[in-house]
């Protein structure tokens, strides 16, 4: 199979960067992407951390330089990481990462949703339009339908209450 034909496979590809304050990384990251990978819904392609010191200078690690406490068990899917993060690709993230904090930057195609894309793209298919709602925006949603339909409820409850006098 040539490059093309490979690419024409591959799913959706995304990338993420996660800043944790104070530099406060706890053990949940490694698991939780890991089950990703083993149960072929994600494919890393490239993982790399950010540290970013109070002075606003910037490290950039990848998994090898990184104690193998940091990362759980990602070390082992190291070597088929594409590395497709340039050095001004890096610099552009880390704009984003508060002084003091580090950062996990993440690329990953998403295996699961490849049948679906390569048979877009046999069918004359492109991408036009993507987008994602973040959880935050999903949560002030739903609090504040949770809010209406209790203002409606009391609204309602109000009413009824008005016409039993």
């Amino acid at each position: 199979m040539d490059e093309v034909d490979a690419v024409d496979e591959l799913g959706p590809v995304d990338w993420i960067v996660v800043e944790f304050p104070g530099s406060r990384v706890n053990g949940e990251i490694a698991p939780a992407l890991l089950d990703l990978v083993e149960r072929d819904l994600v494919r890393v392609l490239d993982l790399l951390v950010l540290k970013k010191d109070a002075d606003g200078s910037l490290e950039a690690f990848e998994l090898s330089d990184l104690d193998e406490g940091e990362i759980g068990g990602l070390r082992g899917y190291e070597s088929e990481l594409a590395m497709l993060l340039s050095e001004e690709d890096v610099t552009s993230l880390a704009a984003a990462i508060e002084p003091g904090s580090s950062a996990g930057v993440l690329v990953w195609e998403n295996t699961w949703a490849a049948p679906f894309a390569s048979a877009v793209r046999r069918s004359g298919g492109q991408l036009v339009a993507s987008g994602r709602i973040p959880i935050q925006a999903l949560l002030a949603a739903i609090e504040a339908d949770e809010e209406e339909d209790a203002a409606e409820a009391g609204t309602e409850q109000l009413a009824a209450t008005e016409g039993e006098i």
